[in-house]
């Protein structure tokens, strides 16, 4: 089991980049503004003598009364409880504050091992960096550099120390099952979907735009099969972000979109169905992933308004008939079970492995069916087919005069391949290899 080190501290103080350190990775957002950090973020540490879970945590209000401080300082608060180590960190450069002091009353009953650390000492003397902190009464202070990397490996010994050495915990390429990213416009409810399908108020889910930053991966399980989930920053139109942190944020999102198995878009029933939501649908379709729709806050709308969703849906995002639709409640946690069921669906679609002789015994089913169409005196002459990749399914056609096929044809086999092998989901992408013409240099 490995060991849980949770980094506490106030805004600004370089959590974010002390995680970023210790996971030699860039999956927090580093940015000189309070506040930046709003879910826990967990990631695997890669110093000291064994691997162990680092968790980043929202800048720390102890004493937050409401509004988004006060979810965030609840997510502080459990990601403390579940902690083996705690890692305070302060500020340096800035000298002790009140609002330290009210962390370090909270983190004396926590009943947990606490080390003070502090960060931004490059430059300084080491001997005096931490002086003003022993008032804290957490023992002696560590100074480091998260920045510079001054001090990290002396503080990850002194912090797994009671944990003894490494143990063999390799895990396996696939362990975690499938990742599946939750995507969407701003406040639509993925926070709050993610939320009800983990069971538990996992990350903040706050009545206001822009409340998720980072796009925050998350292990879990269901029925016995394993998942990993990424809620992300919901996406404005281009000419709406404006704010290098919200730029990020975009960046975060599409890297997630890129790097999932299945992607989960997010529509409001509540909203018609925007240009900036088909914009998503197109780049989840542009990456090849599978795709599962799920309309939120279906119990909020009437009648006559799902009549007219349903006819804004068709005609938008018509290019979408690969995809399941699900009609949910992410607050009430109704219709997860069916949408996870397509999750499942959607993934082995995406991973399927498809025979060479049926994909060949496919194409020519479909050739005596519709042959393609002439281009001037030559007919392309499509001969074989084999699978060429997966996530997406790639079908990769041999023959002859192939730069001739019609994008209407390849539409066509496209449709033909996905009803024979129910690939419910996916995309799917077909390439044409054309056969050299060994007397087309021959005069």
């Amino acid at each position: 089991m490995k060991p849980t080190i949770v980094l506490v501290g106030r805004p600004n103080v370089g959590k974010s980049t002390l995680f970023n350190r210790l996971t030699r990775s860039r999956d927090a957002l580093v940015a000189d503004l309070p506040g930046l950090t709003r879910d826990r973020h967990y990631g695997v540490g890669r110093m000291g003598e064994r691997d162990y879970l680092v968790v980043d945590t929202a800048g720390f209000d102890p004493v937050a009364k409401d509004g988004v401080m006060l979810e965030m300082a609840r997510q502080a608060e459990q990601a403390i409880a579940e902690a083996d180590a705690l890692l305070f960190l302060v500020d340096g450069r800035a000298g002790r504050t009140p609002h330290d002091e009210q962390i370090a009353e909270y983190l004396r009953r926590a009943n947990r091992p606490v080390h003070l650390v502090v960060n931004k000492a490059e430059g300084l003397d080491r001997t005096l960096a931490g002086t003003d902190f022993h008032a804290l009464g957490l023992g002696d202070p560590l100074p480091v550099s998260a920045a510079h990397g001054e001090g990290v490996r002396e503080l990850i010994d002194v912090a797994l120390a009671p944990f003894g050495q490494r143990e063999e915990e390799e895990e396996e390429d696939g362990e975690n099952g499938p990742k599946v990213a939750i995507v969407g416009r701003p406040n639509v409810g993925k926070s709050t979907l993610v939320n009800a399908l983990l069971g538990e108020d996992r990350v903040i889910a706050f009545d206001a735009p822009g409340t998720t930053r980072d796009a925050i991966a998350i292990p879990f399980e269901r029925d016995g099969r394993k998942y990993t989930l990424i809620d992300t920053a919901g996406l404005r139109r281009r000419g709406k972000v404006f704010e290098t942190v919200e730029k990020f944020s975009v960046i975060k999102t599409l890297q997630a979109i890129e790097s999932a198995n299945v992607i989960v878009l997010v529509l409001d029933a509540a909203q018609d169905i925007s240009d900036q939501d088909a914009r998503i649908a197109g780049f989840v379709l542009e990456t090849g992933r599978a795709l599962v729709v799920a309309v939120n806050k279906w119990d909020a709308v009437d009648e006559y308004r799902r009549e007219r969703l349903k006819e804004d849906m068709a005609r938008k995002l018509g290019f979408l008939s690969f995809a399941r639709f699900h009609h949910i409640s992410a607050l009430k946690a109704n219709g997860l079970g069916a949408l996870l069921k397509s999750v499942n669906a959607a993934y082995g679609a995406a991973m399927s492995k498809l025979s060479t002789p049926r994909l060949t015994r496919t194409l020519q089913m479909a050739l005596a069916r519709q042959a393609p169409p002439r281009a001037g005196a030559v007919r392309p002459k499509l001969r074989y087919a084999h699978q060429g990749g997966m996530n997406p399914p790639v079908i990769v056609i041999h023959g002859t005069s192939l730069e001739s096929v019609p994008d209407t044809y390849m539409r066509y086999l496209e449709r033909v391949f996905m009803e024979t092998f129910k690939l419910q989901g996916t995309p799917l992408r077909i390439q044409f290899r054309t056969a050299h013409n060994p007397y087309a240099d021959k005069s």
